[in-house]
Formats: C-alpha cells, sequence, structure tokens
C-alpha cells in the first residue's frame, strides 16, 4: 500500500470521492502543511496556523496508479483559483499535492506542466506542490462526513452531491463495484 496527501477544498468533497474508487483501501480526512502540532478543525479554519485540509488516501499501486489520482484530482476541482474552491476561501482550501516521494513530485510536476501547455483550463494552474511532513487527522464527525450526513447538511446537498454525482458519472469505469 502507498499513500497520496493531497488538498482540493473542503475535504468532505474529496474524501466523498475518493472511498468510491477501486484500489483505495482508506480514505481519512485530516490537516498537513502548517505549523501547529495537532491542529484543531477550528484552529485551521482561522487560516493562520498554516494547515490546508486535505484527504490521505492509502491505496494499492497495482490496482490504481498514483497518476490516476492525479488525474482524479485535477478534474473534481478547480487547481486554477488561487485558496478558494467555490465559496470556501482561504490558505486552509489551498490546491495541493504533498508528495511523500520523489517520484510522486515529479509526475505531479509533469501533469502540471503537460495540463498547462495543453490549456486545460483557462488561466494557469496554481496547485501547489509541497512536501508532505505530517498528517492530522481530523475530528472524528469529520471522517465519512458526506455519507453520513449528506442527506441532513445543506452544504453536502448543494456542493458535495453535485461533485460526487458529476465524478460518478466520468469516472464509473474506476468505481468500486
Amino acid at each position: 500500500m502507498e499513500k497520496a496527501t493531497l488538498a482540493a477544498g473542503c475535504f468532505w468533497c474529496v474524501e466523498a470521492i475518493y472511498q468510491q474508487l477501486e484500489g483505495v483501501e482508506k480514505v481519512e480526512s485530516g490537516y498537513t502543511g502548517g505549523k501547529n502540532a495537532n491542529p484543531t478543525y477550528k484552529e485551521v479554519c482561522t487560516g493562520e496556523t498554516g494547515h490546508a485540509e486535505v484527504i490521505q488516501v492509502t491505496y494499492d499501486p497495482a490496482k490504481i496508479s498514483f497518476l490516476q489520482l492525479l488525474e482524479i484530482f485535477f478534474k473534481v476541482h478547480d487547481p486554477t483559483t488561487l485558496n478558494r474552491q467555490g465559496a470556501d476561501e482561504g490558505t486552509q482550501y489551498r490546491s495541493s499535492v504533498f508528495y511523500h516521494n520523489d517520484e510522486q513530485k515529479q509526475i505531479t510536476e509533469d501533469v502540471i506542466k503537460e495540463l498547462d501547455a495543453a490549456g486545460a483550463y483557462t488561466n494557469k494552474i496554481v496547485t501547489q506542490l509541497e512536501p508532505f511532513t505530517e498528517f492530522y487527522v481530523a475530528e472524528d464527525y469529520h471522517q465519512n462526513y458526506f455519507n453520513d450526513n449528506g442527506d441532513k447538511n445543506p452544504y453536502c446537498q448543494m456542493v458535495v452531491r453535485p461533485k460526487v454525482e458529476k465524478f460518478q458519472k466520468v469516472f464509473k469505469e474506476k468505481l468500486k463495484q
């Protein structure tokens, strides 16, 4: 098993998507990239800790590659908006790949160069590439959030559900059976 740590706005959205992928063993919502040890959601939301809301994906590279995880990453959020995804604004919602090794770093650099060169987006990609340091698991109520709260929470109904449904249509061949 290998790990990928990705920031693409609110972790509820991204967690709900990656949980459905064949080859993904585990997805945890959490925080990384900041200066405080063991940050809380309340602290991260201030934007002062430097952490990003992230998901940490444990995956089987024999079933899904890091490159495939990145393909999905770049299609399920807007990598051209700095420190913002939709109405969520602040450095904690930045687009970032926290690479675990040189191979992940190189693959990410290559993908960004290819997407920019191809004009895949109207604007230039601003996704940050940061070395992975420490992952702090978010509070229990953030784990599996969409699955547990999708029908009750208005944010999930208006923001997360449309992203998940679009993802399911575009990537149906990569979904768990």
